[in-house]
């Protein structure tokens, strides 16, 4: 019998008998040597394959940070409205990324040449924040809240990105035992609710959902993940409540449900978030840090906000400004600028006219330019505003001192 015939007929009966009885009658190959020597060698990688294969499926424990690499990396959302969002918001503060093959997830802005951008999931960007893969996040603070569970492995850089708008909100049906269900305590309170048929609550948000229910007051509760489609689950019958994420509500009322008083679990925008560990100890990390929240609070803060300039008559620069400060919206950021308006007269240099520059709220322009004419302004122009730097951001300070630095 050939070496190759042997073993083919060896394994066979391995596969049949892994466990055969020592007192078995049955029929058994035994190979030949040539034939065992050939089975090792096949079976050789496999145990090896095996023996890695178990000590990886072993929980990690938290790694340093990898010393090998001096790229400073920013997670960014990969898909969907999250993401043109977020790129927008970064060619707005001058940080355009450059992403030349859009079938790879890595991406550069050419503004700062040691940051690396990364596009992942959102979850994903802050499972690898906390590991320290990533040291920069941009993220929905819902999505930080969920994945995050409280880490002090998070920092939060800005909390405020002004886009991404939603509410993670509790929702029941409209009609049977929940039709005079309207607030969080009567839902809380219902006899329906015991330990042999609990509540029973879908969410994408096991964490956040379990916790908020736990925190007021309910006992028997039963959870189901999903992901999708929620607003159908309770009229399937699968589900009492959903837990979900609320932009506009829409479409939650076309499926029959609403949101009641008190069941809103958190409210959530993007947030820019990094990683305490690579602020600490990654070179540069903290230097691209500051720059991102210089250039993203500036431009937010001049969001909403327009110059305003008009001529006026006046006796004195101090005169005009006794008229412009006595009117309300005309007060600016720390108060107008005046400046004289030079002309000829007679062949002689004369002020007859002061130019004002104040910064008023868009929402209140009318409002201002009323003002101004009331008190002799004309000629008013209005500008738009990109950045406005203040001397220092606040939530840089505020991020020094949570740093210990």
């Amino acid at each position: 019998m050939s070496p190759m015939l042997a073993t083919r007929l060896d394994f066979r009966a391995h596969l049949l008998s892994p466990s055969p009885s020592p007192t078995s009658s049955g029929l058994r190959v035994r190979p030949s040597p040539e034939a065992a020597r050939a089975r090792a060698r096949y079976l050789a990688p496999r145990a090896t394959a095996l023996a890695t294969a178990a000590v990886s499926a072993k929980p990690a424990a938290v790694a340093p940070l990898s010393a090998d690499r001096t790229v400073v990396r920013i997670g960014l959302p990969s898909k969907g409205r999250m993401s043109e969002q977020t790129l927008s918001l970064l060619k707005s503060c001058q940080l355009s990324v450059r992403h030349l093959n859009p079938r790879q997830y890595t991406a550069d802005i050419p503004q700062v040449p040691n940051l690396e951008v990364w596009f992942q999931r959102p979850k994903d960007i802050v499972r690898k924040l906390q590991s320290g893969d990533l040291d920069l996040g941009i993220v929905g603070f819902d999505i930080v809240s969920e994945y995050g569970q409280g880490s002090d492995g998070l920092v939060t850089v800005h909390d405020a990105l002004e886009f991404g708008h939603c509410r993670l909100s509790l929702a029941v049906p409209k009609e049977g035992i929940f039709e005079n269900i309207n607030s969080l305590e009567e839902l809380a309170n219902m006899p329906e609710w015991t330990q042999e048929r609990p509540m029973r609550v879908v969410t994408g948000f096991g964490y956040l959902g379990s916790k908020f229910l736990r925190e007021n007051g309910f006992n028997h509760v039963s959870f189901l993940a999903g992901d999708g489609a929620l607003e159908s689950y309770p009229a399937m019958g699968m589900a009492d409540v959903i837990v979900d994420l609320v932009s506009s509500g829409t479409t939650l009322r076309e499926n029959n449900l609403k949101e009641i008083e008190g069941g809103v679990v958190l409210e959530s925008q993007a947030t820019l978030v990094a990683c305490r560990r690579s602020l600490h100890k990654r070179k540069g990390v903290l230097e691209i840090t500051h720059e991102m929240l210089e250039r993203l609070e500036a431009h937010l803060t001049a969001t909403g906000e327009l110059m305003v300039t008009a001529n006026m008559r006046g006796d004195s620069a101090e005169e005009v400004a006794e008229r412009i400060l006595s009117q309300t919206s005309l007060c600016g950021l720390q108060g107008p600028t005046i400046s004289p308006v030079y002309c000829s007269r007679d062949g002689k240099v004369a002020v007859e006219y002061y130019a004002i520059n104040v910064v008023v709220p868009q929402k209140s322009l009318y409002k201002s330019i009323q003002q101004l004419r009331s008190i002799g302004g004309s000629g008013v122009l209005v500008t738009k505003l990109t950045y406005i730097f203040d001397e220092e951001t606040p939530r840089w300070r505020k991020l020094l001192s949570e740093l210990g630095l």
